[in-house]
């Protein structure tokens, strides 16, 4: 019997060790990244793509990843930038972040910038900071189609399967920017006033320098002014930072000293040139809840605007504070993402279970399945470009 028993332990114990090891061995299959990407593909027949540059400061590393992952698609480009007032090391750890996830390694295309710009708030530096993350942009990314400018206080209210669906039907030489040439009192705050941002200098200091002078309106050109936010051509930046024309250039000479000229120096620019003034929607696609009066910064948003920010048909909302429980609800209800996960797509094929993110494999990322969010954001685009064509003639009046 003594012997029976020691035959039937050994092979109980074999038997316990080889499920133990297919256990293993498929939990590994399935949570394994595959090691070649899918192929990307860009142009006309295939589903847009966007360029993404995503700005914070000091102690935003954490919001700009959570972004990221909120907004994250392998056919896009994103580029990463942390203000000069972050740490080195913030910045490394934001990058090394970046890097832990499977899908961000295997397709690289996050960056993050390692030598950061220093940024004043009312200053020009902003300018200075978007035409330099446009000109890596241009640089590096050739299949892009649009840029998208978003802060570490904003985030997405639709999926990027929706966006890209959505983007599929509309012309890619359009830009989508709130603007308006009716000054009111910003003539007299914002464009008349003299003002040195020290942070083009690299200087430390991070308050604008007034001059006691004034200077009149410019006549050469027209000043149009709107929202800092917006979702720019791959075209406009091309004519912004190539260079082929004057105007970029004579109007950012101007804007270096003009009071938050983030908002008024694209505007003008494209509402002043013969090539881009036509293709202009007058939208930011964001979602917010201005103060009232006198109506010059957003409020912060939280779970009591959660409904009619899910119903307003916008592609991205602010502001909001860090880890507000607003983003659990937008996350949870509209985007379907998990805690640290990527946001769901087409693209991601591995099984969804709670120890495995389903974005750690992928199948053909070309592919698109718009859910019912985006029927909200296409009956604002098809509202918005109606309104294009009807008065496509008189755009930037």
């Amino acid at each position: 019997m003594g012997a029976e028993k020691k035959w039937l332990f050994t092979l109980f114990s074999a038997a316990f060790l080889s499920l133990l090891l297919l256990l293993f061995s498929s939990i590994s299959a399935f949570s394994s990244p595959r090691s070649i990407p899918s192929v990307i593909h860009h142009g006309a027949p295939y589903p847009p793509a966007f360029a993404y540059y995503i700005s914070g400061g000091r102690g935003d590393k954490d919001r700009i990843f959570r972004l990221l992952l909120a907004v994250y698609h392998p056919r896009n480009r994103y580029l990463l930038h942390l203000a000069a007032d972050a740490s080195n090391d913030e910045r490394l750890q934001l990058a090394v972040t970046v890097k832990s996830v499977p899908a961000i390694r295997a397709f690289e295309n996050v960056d993050v910038i390692g030598k950061p710009d220093r940024i004043s708030y009312m200053g020009s530096s902003n300018v200075a900071t978007i035409l330099h993350a446009a000109s890596i942009l241009l640089r590096i990314e050739s299949g892009w189609d649009w840029f998208i400018t978003l802060s570490a206080r904003d985030y997405p209210l639709i999926s990027q399967d929706d966006l890209s669906h959505v983007f599929s039907s509309v012309r890619r030489d359009l830009n989508f920017i709130d603007h308006s040439s009716d000054l009111e009192w910003k003539e007299g705050q914002r464009v008349r006033p003299i003002v040195v941002d020290p942070g083009l200098y690299l200087a430390r200091r991070t308050q604008i320098f007034h001059a006691t002078e004034k200077r009149p309106t410019p006549d050469a050109f027209k000043i149009f002014t709107g929202s800092p936010w917006f979702i720019l051509s791959r075209s406009f930046l091309e004519f912004c930072v190539l260079g082929w024309d004057n105007l970029p250039r004579t109007l950012l000479m101007y804007f270096n000293n003009n009071v938050l000229s983030q908002e008024g120096y694209f505007h003008s620019v494209i509402c002043n040139s013969n090539e881009f003034k036509n293709k202009t929607v007058n939208s930011d696609l964001r979602f917010m809840i201005w103060d009232d009066p006198p109506k010059m910064e957003p409020l912060y948003l939280n779970v009591s605007n959660f409904d009619v920010m899910a119903e307003s048909g916008a592609a991205f909302a602010r502001k909001f504070h860090n880890d507000e429980s607003v983003l659990d609800m937008v996350d949870q209800k509209i985007l379907k993402r998990g805690h640290n996960r990527l946001l769901p797509g087409a693209w991601c094929s591995g099984r969804k279970s709670w120890w495995m993110d389903p974005c750690s494999q992928w199948s053909d990322v070309n592919i698109l399945k718009p859910g019912s969010q985006a029927k909200k954001l296409e009956e604002s685009m098809k509202n918005l470009l109606d309104d294009y064509w009807n008065a496509r003639s008189n755009q930037c009046e």
